[in-house]
């Protein structure tokens, strides 16, 4: 009936209570928190604590302390960068690799509709050069091969135009290229490899290209099972199959 309850120290109510009023508007980027001494008397805890919620805030971007400065912290607000360090964390702390390529289906799959329908000519441009990187870099070694792999993702995410698509897709794919680059490192044919996301990525361009949505994300899905499944213990594949056409 009952779960293991999960103790909450005192710190994280400070933190929790702060990044609220940042993110709600009551802490304006560049306003200052009270000192060390008021902020124990008004949340009624130790230095200590304070401090350490402090260090965390600091950590996580919200706020700027320097040394020997009287004023005390400098309010830094929300930004696209703390959100992608957040996530970033969360990404490699909890989750297993099938589930961030479950998740990375998902997400790419609707990117590329969007990006397929929403695209301007420019970043039409701007995949079709990334992609030319990409042919051109195959005899380059998989290094260079993909960083222009990259810039063509970073130009379908930004052709959504949703600033939130374009942070969890540069987390996720990264934590997805962080977890298997040995692999990939010590693959048996790169050559064979690069040859084969370069023709996944030709096929998703065309579709992209005549503006055909729905076949760009079916390819897309379909390219990112095809790339990665083989890298997930065989329990975890099966959460890949239900996003399959």
């Amino acid at each position: 009936m009952f779960k293991p309850v999960i103790p909450v120290r005192a710190y994280e109510r400070v933190v929790e209570q702060i990044e609220q009023a940042i993110v709600e508007g009551d802490l304006q980027p560049g306003a200052r928190l009270p000192s060390e001494r008021d902020l124990m008397t008004q949340f009624g805890v130790s230095r200590s604590t304070i401090r350490e919620a402090l260090r965390v805030l600091q950590s996580n971007g919200l706020v700027r302390s320097r040394p020997g400065d009287p004023r005390g912290p400098e309010v830094l607000g929300v930004s696209a960068v703390n959100l992608h360090n957040s996530m970033n964390r969360l990404a490699r702390a909890t989750m297993s690799l099938g589930e961030l390529l479950q998740f990375r289906m998902l997400l790419e799959g609707s990117a590329y509709r969007l990006a397929a329908l929403l695209r301007s000519e420019e970043e039409l441009a701007e995949m079709e050069a990334a992609l030319a990187e990409m042919r051109a870099a195959v005899d380059d070694g998989y290094s260079a091969f993909s960083a222009a792999d990259v810039t063509f993702h970073d130009a379908v995410a930004r052709a959504t135009q949703n600033k939130l698509v374009v942070v969890c897709s540069d987390v996720v794919r990264g934590v997805v290229l962080d977890l298997i680059a040995d692999r990939l490192a010590h693959a048996d044919d790169q050559r064979a490899l690069m040859l084969t996301y370069l023709r996944h990525h030709t096929e998703v361009l065309q579709a992209i290209r005549d503006q055909d949505g729905v076949r760009a994300s079916r390819l897309a899905r379909q390219a990112l099972h095809d790339s990665y499944a083989s890298y997930l213990p065989e329990e975890q594949r099966a959460m890949l199959a239900p996003l399959l056409d």
